[in-house]
């Protein structure tokens, strides 16, 4: 069963049709790539599905949870919350809480959840000690070990991106997605949050990516897709898509990034 699924989905701002029937599937453990010029609907797709967006028509399912059928309907905001547990978001401008150091930037959400389990009064010593040691081995994994006191304004560009990654990788999602994570990064800082999503790629966390970075995404995915103008104008491997490419608005897109 896929663990994401997405069908016909369409979604307008006023009269501006921005997705017009996008469909695909994600299997668990693959990494997707969305690529496109800007304004064919890439990131319309990613806020659908995370529920910053709610879409006129379709289908979206994550790991069996229906998040959207076709009707806008009257969820709690408890329901809502909850579904958007089983995804993660890194955004581009990394939204961190400018309040808080990186430790408690990573903790936080964690904590909340736990502040409403029925034993947390009684175990709340043990249960932060279990966070707090979570949050630490994933900021290990993204090479943040020394900046767990640091607060965010005191990071480089790429260190609150990896900071980012962290946070959204302690609720454990079934889906982590990523909107042009390096966009904002100069080309210097931009590898090492390469470098750090692929090691993901390497451990089989399922992902979708939102990219410009065609060497990457040509690298890291398993799947590609090709937006243009609200539909898929392509879809397949990393070698179908980049290297024999079908579609002649696919060719187009993609004799802009070659040497």
């Amino acid at each position: 069963m896929s663990v994401l699924v997405v069908k016909d989905l369409k979604k307008s701002f006023g009269k501006t049709e921005v997705l017009k029937g996008v469909s695909f599937t994600l299997e668990e453990g693959e990494v997707l790539s969305i690529i496109g010029s800007s304004g064919s609907g890439k990131t319309t797709i990613l806020r659908c599905i995370n529920q910053l967006e709610t879409p006129d028509k379709g289908f979206i399912s994550v790991a069996d949870k229906v998040f959207f059928n076709g009707v806008i309907g009257k969820d709690s905001a408890e329901e809502k919350r909850r579904r958007q547990l089983l995804v993660g978001l890194v955004f581009q401008d990394f939204h961190l809480f400018p309040q808080y150091n990186v430790l408690k930037n990573v903790t936080l959400a964690a904590e909340l959840l736990a502040a409403e389990e029925k034993d947390y009064k009684e175990n709340k010593k043990q249960i932060h000690e279990e966070i707090e040691a979570k949050a630490k081995e994933l900021l290990a994994k993204v090479g943040l070990s020394e900046k767990l006191a640091n607060y965010p304004c005191e990071l480089s560009g790429g260190q609150k991106q990896r900071v980012s990654i962290a946070r959204a990788l302690m609720l454990e999602p079934k889906v982590l997605f990523f909107d042009e994570p390096t966009s904002a990064l100069d080309p210097e800082l931009t590898g090492e949050i390469l470098k750090v999503i692929k090691s993901l790629a390497e451990e089989k966390i399922t992902m979708v990516i939102v990219t410009h970075e065609m060497s990457f995404a040509k690298a890291v995915s398993t799947k590609v897709i090709f937006m243009d103008n609200g539909v898929i104008a392509e879809e397949g491997t990393p070698e179908e898509v980049f290297d024999n490419p079908k579609s002649e608005r696919t060719k187009a897109f993609i004799s802009k990034f070659s040497d």
